[in-house]
């Protein structure tokens, strides 16, 4: 056994958190994955059978409240907001990400008023968020300003009215630095609207601490929601009664029962809903989060720490040199919860990891992105997965 190998077995029986991996469904393969999709709690199968053949079988229409399907939303907001730095009454779950990111980007332009007819956007995001982001600079009467995190301070002005960024990016692992952009957003008299999709559930993000406006994210990823799982909003709660928005709905109203023809938004974070929630993947989710209960998120992110920092010893001491590149940061304030590594012929590497039972993914053109979800991967998973990549570079 190698020292790295007999390093990672120490690690693994001194982890506090080694016993959340029997919540997950797992198998013998080394699932560094979690950044795309996450394991199954082993809670939620059994749950959402329940919410099937009982809730939905049996009491059927009078779920909604005897079941708490109406509550929902708010409910489990309420669960993801320790998870992100957020009081109570504060977060709206449902709809996607990219709705998400429309109602908080048009609503963040419709607070900034008028005189204030630019959007920034981080010009590294996801896609999705580029698109919504054009379109709604389009749909409002914006420029759209694409800009690189680092150099957004230098790029606010009079005219800016709100800046779209991303937590973490989604194809480097680098964490942006929250409480830096939002001051400086904040001193340009703009509004701010965060990504979390990728640091929700790795890592502490802060988000009353720091004074954040709005923040949407994703819980298929770090939180173990499920394919498809519904996303959130986050209204800070000193914003709530101004924010307008653009997606009115049923499940908005003040007075949703009373089907009248005008509109009322709802009081507080409720305003973020929109209509009928989907209720399956929604209570699949509510189950899901259970495996936080009583997990610190400053521990999963010291364990985040610690399982990369391995990794990337790992990568220096296995892999033939000059074979893979680390895009990855170093430093710790700079780093997510993934290490992305450019090698030639990434796509193929990958498909010969995943069949040698090392499941990461591939983004074009050349990069291999490895995520690592501390509730259920461990260093001897970290030690194993470098050395057959190592054997496939060789």
């Amino acid at each position: 056994m190698s020292e790295l190998a007999t390093r990672a077995e120490k690690l693994d029986a001194a982890d506090d958190l080694r016993g959340k991996r029997d919540a997950f469904v797992l198998d013998d393969v080394v699932y560094l994955d979690g950044n795309s999709l996450g394991a199954l709690p082993a809670v939620v199968p059994g749950r959402v059978e329940d919410v099937v053949r009982r809730q939905w079988g049996e009491l059927r229409i009078r779920s909604w409240e005897e079941s708490g399907w109406w509550t929902a939303p708010e409910r489990i907001g309420d669960r993801i907001a320790p998870l992100v730095g957020a009081a109570p009454g504060q977060i709206v779950v449902g709809d996607s990400t990219s709705v998400n990111v429309f109602k908080a980007l048009v609503g963040a332009v419709r607070m900034a008023g008028e005189g204030r007819d630019e959007i920034v956007v981080d010009a590294t995001t996801f896609p999705t968020d580029g698109y919504i982001a054009e379109s709604a600079a389009r749909m409002t009467g914006c420029a759209l300003r694409p800009v690189a995190p680092a150099e957004v301070p230098g790029a606010l002005g009079d005219r800016t009215a709100a800046v779209l960024l991303n937590h973490v990016d989604y194809r480097t692992g680098r964490l942006h630095d929250l409480p830096a952009l939002t001051a400086a957003v904040h001193g340009a008299g703009a509004y701010v609207v965060w990504d979390l999709c990728h640091s929700a559930g790795a890592l502490p993000v802060g988000l009353d601490e720091h004074g954040v406006d709005l923040a949407v994210g994703c819980t298929y990823k770090y939180l173990n929601g499920g394919p498809g799982s519904p996303a959130y909003l986050y209204v800070r709660r000193e914003l709530q009664d101004r924010f307008d928005s653009p997606l009115p709905g049923w499940n908005s109203h003040a007075e949703p029962f009373g089907m009248r023809s005008g509109y009322e938004p709802a009081p507080g974070a409720l305003r973020g809903r929109v209509g009928t929630p989907d209720i399956l993947s929604m209570l699949a989710l509510e189950a899901a989060l259970e495996v936080w209960d009583g997990v610190p998120v400053e521990a999963v992110r010291a364990k985040s720490l610690a399982l990369t920092d391995f990794f990337l010893e790992c990568v220096t001491e296995y892999v033939p040199e000059g074979r893979a590149e680390c895009l990855t940061p170093l430093a710790h304030a700079e780093r997510g919860s993934q290490v992305a590594l450019r090698c030639d012929g990434a796509g193929d590497v990958m498909k010969r990891l995943v069949e040698r039972g090392v499941v990461g993914d591939f983004r074009a053109p050349d990069v291999l992105r490895f995520g690592f979800t501390p509730l259920y991967v461990g260093f001897a998973d970290v030690e194993r997965a470098v050395r057959v990549l190592a054997r496939t570079l060789g």
